[in-house]
């Protein structure tokens, strides 16, 4: 990850006269309206794309429980946005006109990405991009932008979605036999999909800076520029959506689980940096080696972020990809060019910036960064202490605290802190806490074939 950037929005994106147009000559029929769910995941509705410009520039409507559903879009009780009790409303989504995007892979197609507003046109609190948009404006109220590059790791199996499922996801063959790290000599099925997604994302105006196989089998790890906050983490959800479009079109499957497998851990590095304006407030200067900005933004990501977990790692499953020499952090420590830490500085001279280590694959970009951006903003305005740097091996820096063993133990950190309520406020802790304390009943409730193997004619 280096200091490229991404285009300008208008290299990007339609502007509402541009989609008009395309309209007009027949080359856009279809409009996607997208509204990122709890879970990251691109939830709307397909629209005529004349209908769309004639009825439903100023917003369709959407029922509420797409904020308030697990994994599986079952119902969950118990949030105060909607449930059995309100009868699951509506809201309206507001399309973000500046996100009309060309979709290649999807002939005459633009997907818009939509926010849910209340009666009052006032945005819903808990809505992902909300969340984010409001931990960036506090940090704009300081003079600061926040520039992000997102790197995602995922894994590729073979055979399509359905037949997978069909198997209970049982005996799943990874798309490379071993571990093919930094390798240049793929298989062909894996070269062509390379190829294919390559172009995809450049034809939507969202080029990859790098694409490469990564430590386990199967596993791809992709790499965007450095851009604006929020349109990185747009272009991220259209990412994973190609992605899986085009994995289950060649016979695969694709999965951002963060523990797929027993030893094998995909991650969702966040790398970001503050600016003034031109000037990156992170980079070397003015006899400074780390200057005061970095160092306080640092202090604030190891005191915050242990109460921010469940944005991070929503899951049972995402505390499993925390493992000694896992690559994955075990400990809330920060180091220079150390992959073991938690918080990595990385780059040099303006391209200089933090690499965020903890999210799993598995996390929703607007609420890992929104939890980030939160912590950062607690480092500047508090300027708590910042230990020492990890100048080894971070898996045995018992200085540092712990990383969450579970779900369970990152929920008591999270769930009515003084620290989280204030950068989120009460009740968006409230409905993220409540989403988590639904997984861990879930899982709970269940028995694993891992019990049966251990158990079943030992006990």
């Amino acid at each position: 990850m280096n200091s490229q950037h991404l285009p300008e929005h208008d290299e990007l994106v339609l502007a509402v006269d541009g989609l008009r147009d395309a309209v007009e000559r027949g080359e856009v029929t279809t409009v996607m309206v997208a509204v990122p769910d709890m879970a990251g995941r691109l939830k709307g509705k397909r629209y005529d794309a004349q209908v769309f410009l004639d009825r439903l520039l100023s917003g369709p409507e959407m029922c509420a429980y797409v904020l308030a559903t697990d994994v599986d879009m079952g119902p969950v009780d118990g949030f105060d946005l909607t449930g059995w009790g309100s009868g699951y409303g509506d809201v309206r989504v507001r399309p973000d006109a500046r996100m009309i995007r060309h979709l290649p892979y999807e002939p005459g197609t633009v997907l818009v990405h939509a926010d849910p507003v209340h009666a009052d046109g006032t945005f819903v609190d808990v809505a992902p991009r909300q969340m984010l948009r409001a931990q960036l404006a506090r940090l704009q109220a300081l003079g600061l932008e926040v520039k992000t590059g997102l790197e995602s790791e995922f894994l590729l199996y073979e055979g399509d979605p359905y037949r997978a499922f069909q198997r209970g996801y049982q005996d799943l063959r990874p798309v490379s036999p071993h571990n093919l790290d930094y390798a240049l000599d793929h298989p062909p099925a894996l070269a062509d999909f390379f190829r294919h997604l390559e172009d995809v994302l450049r034809d939507a105006g969202m080029p990859a800076e790098s694409v490469k196989s990564e430590g386990a089998p199967g596993q791809v790890e992709v790499a965007f520029p450095y851009g604006e906050a929020m349109t990185a983490c747009d272009a991220y959800t259209v990412f994973k959506h190609a992605t899986r479009v085009l994995a289950a079109r060649r016979g695969m499957t694709s999965t951002w689980m963060a523990a797929p497998e027993t030893g094998v851990g995909s991650g969702l590095h966040l790398h970001l940096s503050l600016w003034d304006g031109e000037r990156s407030l992170f980079a070397p200067g003015s006899g400074q080696d780390q200057p005061d900005h970095l160092t306080r933004a640092l202090a604030g990501l190891v005191t915050g972020m242990p109460h921010l977990m469940p944005l991070c790692a929503p899951y049972p499953n995402s505390y499993k990809r925390f493992g000694p020499h896992s690559f994955a952090p075990t400990r809330f420590s920060w180091g220079a060019d150390n992959r073991t830490a938690a918080f990595r500085i990385t780059g040099h001279g303006p391209g200089r910036h933090l690499e965020v280590r903890l999210p799993g694959a598995d996390a929703n970009p607007y609420l890992a960064l929104a939890a980030v951006c939160a912590a950062i903003h607690h480092g500047l305005t508090t300027h708590p202490d910042l230990p020492d740097p990890c100048a080894g091996d971070g898996y045995e820096d018992t200085t540092a605290r712990p990383v969450p063993r579970d779900l369970v133990d990152a929920l008591m950190s999270f769930d009515g802190n003084d620290f989280a309520e204030q950068a989120f406020g009460k009740g968006a802790v409230r409905h993220y806490a409540r989403a988590a304390y639904h997984e861990i009943d879930h899982h709970f409730r269940h028995v694993t074939d891992i019990e049966r193997l251990r158990g079943l004619d030992r006990v």
